[in-house]
């Protein structure tokens, strides 16, 4: 905690400084955050949702979902940023690492390698290479996140070598990475993953991506190897119609050194409506089949196949502040939800967030 207040101090110190200098200045402050109330219609006593959602994962309260404050430096050659977080989404989803490493949002530092080409080595802890959405919810068509990027890395954390055209029309990246969501290692794992990430724009309204994640995400011991690709498309129809479709699928060993492979699979499709300047909608429809449970363990016959579907409504409040509005709905094969102590197949919630961004 002493660690984190003397953190907090640094940045509320470089945060007077850069204002009162000159937009050239190479050091920037920003910040977000979102503060939700969600009502699932199972009404769990303990005000959790169901474990697979890692972000809005709290009932029937007021709740912050990320708040951060972040510090960027940017020069012709040198680029770093850190930022620090709170809020029930660090909470869940970074529960497995240890100490303050809970509260870092991004901390990383690259320096550009070549003088004519926009080549860039960037080493420390990022925001994943691996699919359309992020923890910013202000920065996504829907209020909630969709259940293939719940269950993929939302950071990575390792060393990274991107290149990308004068037109910035293609990215090309390769990571070497400490593991799946990660960072810090495994125990006993020694084994580094790898991936790649591929951004096509062929137009302003056409964006194309493959990101895949290789390794082995247990100790040396059991070590199972898994194969992971994401594929994405956004197409911004025109201004005011657009759509979003994604693909994930998986394999990973059965145990080690086994030529048999558990798969799981997820596409979803996402439509955005946008009728005024002020007022957006979006209408999402996903499925998410993990027979096995690799990546959502059930223990139940069937694993984890679950439908999803939601209808949000966002009103910009103003162009760093929006009000959303959101109903979100489950159905799955076999009955892993709880209502009223009892198992269903299905479930149902209705949430609202307030969001900022300076």
């Amino acid at each position: 905690m002493k660690q984190l207040s003397f953190l907090a101090i640094i940045f509320y110190s470089l945060s007077s400084f850069t204002q009162n200098e000159t937009a050239s200045n190479p050091l920037q402050v920003s910040g977000y955050l979102e503060t939700y109330f969600a009502y699932d219609f199972a009404n769990p006593e303990n005000h959790t949702r169901p474990s697979f959602l890692y972000s809005y994962n709290r009932h029937n309260e007021v709740a912050l979902n990320l708040g951060l404050i972040k510090l960027s430096y940017q020069k012709q050659n040198l680029r770093s940023n850190i930022a620090l977080m709170a809020g029930s989404y660090p909470n869940s989803n970074l529960a497995a690492e240890p100490g303050v490493l809970k509260n870092i949002y991004e901390a990383n530092i690259g320096f550009k390698l070549s003088e004519s080409k926009n080549v860039w080595i960037d080493a420390g802890v990022f925001s994943s290479h691996i699919g359309f959405e992020s923890a910013i919810g202000k920065d996504c068509w829907n209020l909630t996140r969709s259940i293939l990027a719940e269950n993929s890395p939302y950071y990575e954390s390792g060393v990274k070598v991107s290149y990308t055209t004068k037109n910035e029309k293609l990215l090309v990246s390769g990571l070497i990475l400490n593991g799946w969501q990660r960072m810090q290692r495994v125990n006993g794992n020694n084994t580094p993953a790898v991936g790649h990430q591929i951004t096509f724009k062929p137009t302003d309204k056409i964006t194309l991506n493959s990101s895949s994640f290789v390794g082995n995400d247990a100790p040396d011991s059991v070590r199972v190897m898994r194969y992971f690709h994401n594929f994405y498309g956004i197409f911004q129809l025109n201004e005011k119609v657009g759509f979003t479709i994604g693909f994930d699928c998986g394999a990973q060993q059965v145990a080690k050194n086994d030529n048999n492979f558990n798969t799981w699979y997820s596409p979803v499709i996402i439509l955005k409506v946008a009728p005024t300047k002020k007022i957006s909608l979006a209408a999402r429809g996903e499925l998410y089949q993990d027979k096995n449970g690799v990546v959502i363990s059930t223990g139940t016959p069937n694993g984890f196949q679950t439908v999803g579907y939601s209808l949000n409504v966002d009103y910009n409040i103003q162009n760093n502040l929006v009000l959303r509005i959101e109903g979100r709905g489950f159905s799955s094969e076999d009955a892993i939800f709880i209502n009223e102590e009892s198992p269903v197949n299905d479930n149902f919630f209705v949430i609202s967030s307030l969001a900022f961004s300076f």
